[in-house]
């Protein structure tokens, strides 16, 4: 990875990181999560039943039920914001102009999002805890 796109990767996480976007959407993704797996109750006569508590046996088909949909609104809150801030803040010709080709500039783009987006999903390894112990 060239050292100029490896630092638009860091300059792109670490902008995320340090507005409150970033934590908000990490925190609603994870709060919808644990609504659904572990607080919302679902009708007993439901076949589909989200609730880890009240399905009968510990699984964490709920996260891979919910955590999709949830992600729908996630990655948007976080891919757009990439080049607006660029055009808002007015860099994107200062990038642009940078030793780096257009391919260069989305992947670095492409890869903080998906950086960010693992990141998000660090805190569900609880979930997987949790529920190995029941």
């Amino acid at each position: 990875m060239h050292s100029y796109m490896f630092t638009l990767l860091k300059k792109e996480i670490a902008s995320f990181l340090s507005s409150l976007i970033g934590y908000i959407s990490i925190g609603v993704f994870l709060v919808l999560i644990s609504l659904f797996m572990w607080w919302i109750r679902s009708d007993s006569n439901s076949s589909n039943n989200l609730n880890v508590l009240d399905s009968g046996y510990a699984n964490i088909d709920s996260l891979f039920i919910i955590g999709p949909w949830v992600f729908l609104f996630l990655i948007p809150a976080i891919t757009m914001r990439s080049f607006a801030d660029e055009k808002k803040a007015g860099t994107i010709e200062l990038l642009l102009t940078r030793p780096l080709t257009d391919l260069q500039i989305i992947l670095a783009k492409y890869f903080a999002g998906l950086v960010l987006v693992l990141f998000s999903l660090l805190p569900t390894l609880i979930y997987y805890y949790s529920v190995h112990r029941l």
